[in-house]
C-alpha cells in the first residue's frame, strides 16, 4: 500500500487526472504493486527552492512496506520515477528530488486496523 506524494511549484494545470493515471502507473510497477493499492497526492502551484532556484521543481515522497528498504531497491525506483517526470514535466533531474521512506505493517492503517493483521 505504497504512498506517492508529489509536491511541486508547477501549476495545477501540469496535473491532469491522465498525468495522475500514468503516474500511479509507472510507480506501481517500479515498486512491483498493484495499481488499486497505490495512494497518489499531487499537491500543484507551492512556494518551493530546490538548490537556491525557485524554478519549476518537483519533490516526490516515496512511503511503502517492504520495498524502499534498501539502496538498490531505491536505485532501481528513482530511475524509473525520474524518467517519467521528466519526460512529462519537461524538467532537468537536478529540478527533482525523491525522498524514499520505509514503512513497517504496523504504521498503515486499514479497515479499522492495520496492516499487520491483514
Amino acid at each position: 500500500m505504497p504512498f506517492i506524494d508529489l509536491q511541486s511549484n508547477l501549476a495545477s494545470s501540469s496535473f491532469s487526472e491522465d498525468f495522475l493515471k500514468r503516474f500511479c502507473c509507472i510507480t506501481a510497477a517500479a515498486l512491483r504493486k498493484p495499481e488499486d493499492r497505490m495512494n497518489v497526492v499531487v499537491h500543484p502551484g507551492l512556494p518551493m527552492l530546490i538548490g537556491g532556484s525557485c524554478s519549476p521543481c518537483v519533490v516526490v515522497s516515496v512511503s511503502a512496506v517492504s520495498v524502499t528498504d534498501t539502496a538498490e531497491k531505491n536505485k532501481d525506483h528513482s530511475a524509473k520515477i525520474f524518467s517519467f517526470l521528466t519526460q512529462e514535466l519537461g524538467l532537468t533531474e537536478d529540478r527533482i528530488v525523491i525522498q524514499f521512506h520505509e514503512l513497517q505493517p504496523h504504521q498503515v492503517g486499514k479497515k479499522g486496523t492495520v496492516m499487520t493483521f491483514l
